[in-house]
């Protein structure tokens, strides 16, 4: 791709005040993308956008919880008021916790719901209803996860949003494609990212000795391929699920756990 590939596009992108969802900002304002820049936290918000304006971009800062109705229709009106238009939508917004299935919490299993699919399915419906106004077609990803695809324990209220997410994208093929809009999904494996090394210091080092590329991902090889489903490149790619986990799900050996602090 060109260095200015995403002239004269506009993008809207929830929970991206830090890792994978700030490095696909950072890479499409690179790339001449305007850019709505949302997390649930005002200060992460305000930095990441204030960093990729200090790098060349055009980027606005939108905080709020990406799970309510209000915060999306306002992160939707704010990229048309100040850049005219949206053509790309990353619903990047997503929570884990974990927990053992028989005793998970009814408020983690309404939150993890909350985020993970209603947010998802409120933008994306905010964000096709402005593309099919303007008539121009437009980008849509959700970011799904390999625990869509394979087991992992303790997460079963996760992968059921991320499994759910891969089928909103397939199913949404039907009424999409009529206005020029694709939708797909990016599965990450394990990603070395601010939250993930704050959950656990030895998080490289396990998921090195368990992914067959021999390292976790970083958050530059899930955003090299967000922007590949975000490009003009990928035109006749949608209902799709792109999996970048070093290979991990085709073997599947499951991390150490024991440290853990798994919520009951």
């Amino acid at each position: 791709m060109s260095n200015r590939t995403f002239d004269g596009q506009v993008a809207i992108i929830t929970g991206a005040g830090q890792g994978i969802g700030f490095e696909i900002a950072k890479q499409l304002a690179a790339q001449g993308a305007g850019v709505i820049l949302n997390d649930a936290d005002e200060t992460l918000a305000t930095d990441a956008a204030r960093t990729i304006r200090d790098n060349g971009g055009e980027c606005v800062a939108f905080a709020g919880d990406a799970s309510k109705s209000d915060i999306i229709e306002g992160i939707v009106e704010e990229a048309v008021k100040c850049f005219g238009k949206i053509t790309i939508s990353v619903a990047n917004a997503g929570i884990t916790l974990f927990g053992e299935f028989f005793e998970y919490p009814v408020e983690s299993l309404q939150k993890v719901l909350e985020v993970n699919l209603m947010g998802s399915f409120l933008l994306t419906q905010a964000a096709a209803r402005q593309m099919r106004k303007q008539k121009t077609g437009g980008r849509i990803l959700l970011m799904s996860s390999v625990v869509g695809h394979q087991a992992h324990q303790f997460l079963a209220a996760y992968a059921m949003t991320k499994a759910g997410l891969e089928m909103l994208a397939k199913n949404l093929v039907l009424e999409l494609s009529p206005h020029g809009i694709t939708i797909n999904t990016v599965a990450p494996g394990a990603t070395l990212t601010e939250r993930t090394l704050a959950e656990d210091p030895t998080y490289p080092k396990i998921w090195s000795a368990i992914t067959p590329m021999g390292r976790p991902a970083i958050c530059e090889d899930i955003a090299n391929a967000a922007l590949f489903l975000l490009s003009p490149h990928s035109g006749h790619i949608t209902g799709q699920s792109l999996v970048v986990d070093g290979g991990w799900t085709s073997v599947s050996p499951l991390p150490d756990l024991s440290n853990l602090d798994v919520k009951k």
